[in-house]
């Protein structure tokens, strides 16, 4: 896994990807090397449109309400017209071109609409005017981590590049039938391996106890060592929703080890807490919020 994003169809010949900020030049790295090297023969052109759109994510129960102050009228923005995972060109504020996108890393009702980057100013100003009846407010990366992370979804600290689509719940994404970059090393025996460190949630027994990211996974009445380490913590949080500390890691066979209690141990910091192994996503796992 190298990164996560999201790749919209903007037509049958034109697509505008996203990446985390970190990645983004790697990323591009990587797509220049699959069109000069893996794929010369194909008709693709590629260039980063990074500095001619200003983007902004609109998260939230309410978050249709403040684009329908923001899209103009023309557009349909119900959910039978514009339905989870629709993109496509708009018009804003009485004419400017945009973009929108119908996305979610919150796990909430949400929305990504982007304009030409000298809009950027005048929409953000924008937005927080329509959203003042609904009581918008800025939301940062220490939220989002909290929303990701009550989630399941498995962003910088899982994409460690030691991790693959299986390992993350994501081997159903793999095509059994059509070639992708990686087929056949991600069919290799020990990346699909059942006994591999694969992603769960976490959730502290005594719900007043707090998880630490990195602390080791071990059986409950295992000996503190190396031999009987089988996972860590990658992420944790504060869930101001449940009310406790809860984390995702990586744990030998977890997907086979639903509601089991293991030992969340840290030497370093003097942790050992006892977590029960979970499905990652701890909220609203039918995602129903997504798509009303």
């Amino acid at each position: 896994m190298l990164d996560d994003g999201t790749t919209a169809r903007l037509a049958e010949d034109h697509y505008f990807m996203t990446t985390t900020t970190a990645n983004a030049v790697k990323v591009m790295q990587h797509l220049e090397f699959c069109q000069q090297v893996l794929w010369p023969e194909l008709d693709v052109q590629l260039v980063s449109v990074t500095e001619q759109w200003a983007q902004y994510a609109v998260a939230g129960p309410r978050a249709r309400d403040v684009l329908q102050g923001i899209v103009d009228p023309a557009y349909d923005l119900a959910n039978a017209a514009f339905p989870y995972l629709a993109c496509g060109d708009v018009t804003a504020c009485g004419g400017t071109p945009a973009r929108l996108y119908r996305l979610s890393f919150s796990g909430e009702l949400a929305y990504e609409i982007g304009v030409p980057a000298r809009f950027g100013d005048s929409l953000v100003r924008r937005i927080m005017e329509a959203g003042a009846a609904f009581g918008i407010a800025p939301y940062g990366t220490e939220a989002l981590g909290v929303l990701r992370i009550e989630k399941g979804h498995p962003a910088g600290s899982e994409l460690s590049g030691q991790t693959s689509a299986h390992d993350l719940g994501f081997g159903k994404m793999l095509s059994a039938k059509k070639d992708f970059i990686g087929r056949f090393m991600a069919a290799r025996p020990a990346l699909t391996d059942p006994a591999r460190s694969t992603l769960v949630g976490l959730r502290p027994l005594d719900r007043a106890d707090r998880i630490r990211a990195g602390a080791h996974l071990i059986p409950k009445d295992a000996e503190p060592v190396a031999q009987n380490d089988q996972g860590y913590v990658t992420s944790i949080a504060f869930s101001p929703s449940l009310g406790h500390w809860l984390g995702l890691g990586l744990l030998a066979r977890g997907p086979e080890r639903h509601g089991e209690i293991v030992r969340a141990f840290d030497p370093v910091r003097g942790g050992d807490v006892l977590v029960e192994v979970r499905p990652p996503c701890f909220i609203d796992p039918e995602g129903g919020r997504l798509r009303v």
